[in-house]
């Protein structure tokens, strides 16, 4: 799990939106955390993979932006927000493995030209029957 330090997020608490009656209106439920890409310290690659990741998340300024608003308490979103958060910098750590170009075998080869080639006189066998 990534060690997010505190002075990169910020916080900020906003109206829910949806069904909920006075609810909704009365109480800032819904979760707004913006975290500053660069305080994080990752390497260039990860930061690429994270940009990549976070989409239309991420703003031109460098902050990724994540809203929660699926719980009716603070707390609940806060936790899910940071949670979601985690998830998109531990996704971005993993390097993805380097693919090793492979050919192959002669016998593979083979098989394949022989396997057409058959293909080939069932398909020529289809043909107008010609009287020579």
């Amino acid at each position: 799990m990534a060690d997010i330090p505190e002075s990169a997020i910020t916080e900020k608490f906003l109206a829910g939106s949806g069904p909920g009656g006075q609810n909704v209106n009365k109480v800032a439920t819904a979760c707004q955390l913006r975290v500053d890409v660069f305080a994080l310290g990752l390497a260039p690659d990860a930061y690429r993979r994270l940009k990549t990741l976070a989409g239309s998340r991420m703003t031109a300024a460098g902050e990724l932006v994540i809203l929660a608003r699926s719980f009716r308490t603070q707390e609940a979103n806060r936790a899910d927000a940071r949670a979601r958060l985690n998830e998109l910098v531990d996704a971005a750590l993993i390097r993805p493995e380097k693919r090793i170009k492979t050919k192959p075998s002669k016998a593979a080869k083979a098989k394949r030209v022989d396997t057409k080639k058959a293909r080939s006189s069932v398909k020529a066998g289809r043909g107008r029957v010609r009287l020579d």
